[in-house]
């Protein structure tokens, strides 16, 4: 199991589009891949997940990736992110 935080950059934060782009990049791998924001978890394979998670511009995740392709996804969803998931 692996983890890092990040901040997610994007002005708008996590709504529809980029909720989609990090779901579709997720899905990429095996691995299970979560992320906690303040006190809930979310599934990041799940677009009604990271939507229902409320994260705006700014505020600080933490990916959590566990299978045979965890250090992959991780570095592939942190780097998606600090990208501002295609905004």
């Amino acid at each position: 199991m692996v983890s890092q935080k990040v901040t997610i950059k994007n002005p708008t934060g996590l709504h529809l589009r980029p909720a989609g782009i990090l779901c579709k990049e997720a899905m990429k791998y095996k691995s299970l891949i979560t992320f906690k924001f303040r006190d809930n978890v979310a599934n990041a394979k799940s677009v009604l997940s990271v939507l229902g998670s409320c994260v705006k511009s700014g505020d600080e995740i933490e990916f959590t990736c566990e299978g045979v392709d965890e250090q992959e996804a991780l570095q592939a969803l942190v780097a998606a992110v600090e990208s501002g998931l295609g905004e």
